[in-house]
């Protein structure tokens, strides 16, 4: 079942095209990348999706009725343009943004204290929002973003100014998240978090919806069906690339003369290649 279904979302500001005539299903308790360059449209269809602006043509539909402001407040939503109030205390700014998304002070107090344990930033409570390093503000957002535990999540560039030990405990988190049953839309220029994260993508260039799918479908649709095979002759490893039909003759081959075959692999190219590969595309056109 989808959780989101765009249909037919086209949206103008004046004579520029935003979005033009999107349409994607975004199933339910999955990880969804929503892909493209910027200035492709990715941000207008997040704001639309969250209802901050409206589309010119088309609808948003949550499961499977027309979304509204209280299907929002089931949303949580991490902008990539983050924003604290620098002067307030972390623990007094993550009650109110939960308390904002109706939680009671009892419950968002317990599940910040949780969160905040997870993260290992307890001793944060009682900071000023300006004393935290960007990537110490981005973990208290992104747990003001999930607290009230949304139905779905859309995090726009959630990596973003993470090192890679924290990058990967967002990781871990979002697939924690999902395991639990919530949907994630994640935006990201991240082509190796796409591949290690998301089920299925979208990819959105110069307003239009170029390409959708599950991420290996994808990535299996502009494989060149090549096999590598690797083999060792005089001790000395060596790679040869044959064409799928030609596999077992060429192992047989190899084979027959002796050599040790050490391992053979399909050739799937990265969801970095084929990002750039179809934008590239849409630029020359």
């Amino acid at each position: 079942m989808a959780i989101i279904d765009v249909k037919h979302v086209t949206k103008t500001f004046g004579e520029k095209v935003a979005l033009s005539d999107i349409s994607l299903s975004i199933p339910e308790g999955k990880i969804f990348g929503l892909l493209g360059p910027n200035g492709a449209g990715k941000s207008t269809l997040i704001r639309i999706i969250n209802r901050i602006t409206l589309a010119t043509d088309g609808q948003v539909f949550f499961q499977g009725h027309p979304i509204t402001d209280e299907d929002v407040s089931r949303i949580g939503y991490l902008p990539e343009e983050r924003g604290l109030y620098r002067k307030m205390k972390v623990g007094d700014q993550a009650m109110y943004l939960a308390q904002l998304r109706g939680m009671s002070s009892r419950e968002a107090a317990y599940e910040l204290k949780q969160w905040f344990v997870r993260f290992g930033i307890v001793d944060w409570w009682n900071k000023k929002v300006e004393e935290l390093s960007k990537g110490m503000a981005q973990k208290v957002q992104f747990i003001t973003t999930v607290v009230h535990k949304p139905t779905l999540m859309i995090l726009d560039e959630p990596f973003s100014g993470f090192d890679p030990v924290n990058a990967e405990l967002i990781r871990k988190e979002i697939l924690r998240l999902k395991e639990e049953g919530a949907t994630v839309i994640l935006s990201t220029h991240n082509m190796e978090s796409v591949e290690e994260l998301c089920d299925e993508i979208a990819l959105i260039n110069k307003s239009k919806l170029v390409i959708t799918g599950g991420t290996d479908d994808i990535r299996h649709r502009f494989g060149q069906d090549n096999v590598e095979i690797e083999y060792t002759e005089d001790q000395v490893r060596k790679t040869i690339v044959v064409p799928r039909e030609e596999v077992n003759a060429r192992l047989s081959s190899l084979m027959d003369q002796g050599l040790r075959i050490n391992s053979f692999r399909e050739l799937i190219p990265r969801m970095n290649d084929i990002f750039i590969k179809l934008v590239t595309e849409g630029e020359e056109q």
